[in-house]
């Protein structure tokens, strides 16, 4: 098995913006811990979202930009996006081939979105998908569809990505493998 651990979207934008994530409770810290842990062992990607014309991630602004302790932490890659998914219209799959890695670790934000697409990507794709589910954060959700907790969603989609898509665990277990 060769991994890479993506790191997805640690930006501002969830901490001092208008998305802040809310759950699990010590999610920065371990992202920190499982970046710190693959580095000189396995490749670190760092993916940073941009919306166009959109209020939040507006490229430039202090919320777009990567949290200070995950910019500050070295890497291999970054990728900027503009979509959930970090495969559409970026050059991770390349990359990735290009290195022979057959399986990508998840960490980062948020779970349901753009973790969540990400690892379904990856997986359409040929690879293993690994979803760190204490390295990985949401919020809550209330919109015309309903409401459900931040912990609520975040379990719903660790539970939705054990079935058939990834292997869902505990950065701590995660880190033990390396």
């Amino acid at each position: 098995m060769s991994r890479a651990l993506l790191v997805i979207d640690v930006q501002n934008e969830y901490f001092t913006g208008a998305l802040p994530i809310t759950y699990p409770v010590g999610h920065l810290d371990r992202i920190l811990a499982v970046m710190d842990a693959a580095e000189g062992k396995i490749p670190v990607v760092v993916v940073q979202h941009h919306m166009a014309d959109g209020p939040i991630f507006r490229k430039g602004a202090q919320a777009w930009e990567l949290h200070p302790e995950v910019a500050g932490r070295p890497r291999e890659l970054l990728i900027e996006k503009t979509m959930p998914g970090s495969f559409t219209n970026t050059p991770l799959e390349a990359w990735l081939r290009e290195r022979g890695i057959d399986t990508v670790t998840i960490a980062g934000y948020m779970t349901h979105m753009c973790c969540d697409t990400t690892a379904r990507q990856a997986v359409h794709r040929g690879f293993k998908a690994e979803f760190l589910s204490d390295a990985t954060g949401t919020l809550p959700l209330s919109n015309s569809a309903g409401q459900v907790t931040a912990e609520e969603l975040q379990q719903s989609i660790l539970c939705a990505q054990q079935q058939f898509l990834s292997e869902v665990l505990p950065s701590s277990e995660w880190i033990g493998r390396l």
